[in-house]
């Protein structure tokens, strides 16, 4: 580890606050932010997310991927899928994407996040210049034949109820910042669209 000097003239106090989400965005030479990914299951959220990811890392970017699978294993892996549970996953996240920005990082967070009321949650906890809502729309039958985790099966069999889309609502965002079908706009150009957004900044 390389040794550091402490200047003589470097005002020390205890439980010193100097340190501000400016002057480590100002270190990292980045702008925070959070990419917001939501659309149905198997719509590409995560695909995207991490394939965003492997495009910043190579660039220098430093960011980090919050989905359902790194989420739901740990941080909250002591909630359901009810309304109440869904609702307190998503502020969860929403925290902790707030302290990777104020830590300087990029965020992409991948979640379903189905109802409106949950997604502005997510906006006003992180701060509505760091949040970009991102719409990764598919139509149904799309989703249902990706079905990489074979959940709509599951759900077309009487395994498993509630699903969004299904038999459980999804609102659609209204004015979304980035619009995505990802059964019409192949992989590529869709992180050229993202990665502008993030250039921009």
């Amino acid at each position: 580890m390389v040794g550091m000097m402490v200047s003589s003239e470097h005002n020390l106090t205890w439980h010193s606050t100097a340190v501000t989400p400016e002057m480590r965005a100002t270190l990292s030479a980045q702008r925070p932010l959070t990419l917001w990914f939501t659309g149905l299951s198997a719509a590409g959220k995560s695909t995207l997310a991490f394939n965003l990811e492997s495009l910043l890392i190579a660039n220098r970017i430093h960011c980090c991927v919050l989905d359902g699978d790194n989420i739901r294993h740990g941080l909250c892996r002591d909630l359901g899928f009810d309304n109440h549970s869904r609702t307190e996953n998503i502020r969860r996240v929403a925290e902790v994407a707030r302290l990777m920005n104020d830590a300087g990082l990029v965020v992409m967070a991948a979640f379903i996040s189905p109802y409106r009321r949950d997604r502005e949650l997510a906006r006003s906890i992180i701060g509505a210049d760091r949040f970009h809502e991102i719409y990764v729309s598919a139509p149904l039958y799309v989703c249902e034949r990706r079905d990489p985790k074979g959940l709509y099966k599951k759900v077309r069999i009487g395994e498993l109820s509630g699903f969004t889309g299904v038999d459980s609502p999804y609102e659609e965002p209204d004015h979304p910042d980035v619009y995505l079908d990802t059964s019409r706009t192949p992989i590529p150009d869709c992180l050229d669209r993202l990665a502008g957004l993030i250039t921009a900044r």
